[in-house]
């Protein structure tokens, strides 16, 4: 594709935004996009060419077995040092460094790392919620690799329905300057990950020299407001009518910022 400075914005019209209910609890080794083209048909839904796919990291992490049983874990000095200084369970605390490059912050209440992926977020990613109800000691870890995990999931959804779906892969992340977490990408395929607009002109005739937009984080954010973060049981959702700048795809961590240019690391 062209260079996405080169071009001028989409117009975008209005977008849609489906919850896919029905999802059953998924289990280690469960296909996750049969399970989602299974219950979008029953729910009425279909996917359809240039639809973006967004899904909730935990039944991806559930389904490639990315869990924990905190009684298989023993907690190394540094865990123990943490957690006294954090007022977290060790074997937590263990949990979050085994999948982790670097602790970035510690304090009561709070764990901030630079995960295994690159994502710098409270406790690896690492949660208890939604995870197991009979194993009330099981954590789930992110995927090892979420974009592997979009393009994988991607490719089956091609292959079954025939539809060429962008596929994103959403986490709840909270943010350094405000209260609250919102919806994240650290899965994509199938979509560009920043649309750079520099190059570009404003209404009037300005130049931009800084606007990068993330696209991905945007659409999850939409997405996680019909797909819920608690009880809701809807892990998936179809958004329509996205139109995409013309820029090549690209996956997730593109959007990661370099420790080097991090300004509060």
């Amino acid at each position: 594709m062209n260079d996405s400075r080169s071009q001028r914005p989409p117009e975008q019209g209005g977008i849609e935004i489906f919850p896919i209910p029905g999802i059953p609890l998924v289990q280690p080794g469960d296909d996750v996009a049969g399970l989602i083209i299974e219950a979008a048909a029953a729910a009425g839904l279909s996917l359809e060419t240039g639809d973006v796919l967004v899904i909730a990291q935990k039944i991806v992490s559930k389904a490639e077995g990315r869990l924990v049983r905190l009684a298989d874990v023993t907690p190394g000095e540094e865990a123990v040092r943490l957690a006294e200084g954090t007022g977290k369970d060790a074997r937590v605390v263990q949990a979050v460094l085994d999948d982790s490059n670097a602790v970035v912050r510690a304090r009561a209440g709070v764990l901030i790392v630079e995960q295994s992926s690159g994502w710098v977020c409270a406790h690896a990613g690492l949660d208890h919620s939604n995870v197991a109800p009979e194993e009330e000691e099981t954590v789930a870890l992110l995927p090892a690799d979420a974009d592997a995990s979009a393009t994988a999931i991607r490719g089956r959804i091609l292959e079954e329905t025939g539809a060429a779906v962008a596929v994103l892969i959403s986490d709840s992340h909270g943010r350094p300057w405000k209260m609250g977490t919102v919806g994240v990408c650290i899965g994509c395929a199938g979509l560009p990950a920043l649309w750079d607009q520099r190059g570009l002109t404003d209404l009037f005739g300005y130049e931009l020299v800084a606007s990068e937009e993330c696209i991905i984080d945007e659409l999850c954010a939409a997405a996680t407001l019909v797909m819920g973060q608690s009880s809701e049981g809807r892990p998936a959702a179809i958004i329509r009518g996205y139109r995409r700048p013309d820029a090549a795809d690209a996956p997730a961590r593109s959007i990661q910022r370099p420790a080097e240019n991090d300004l509060f690391r």
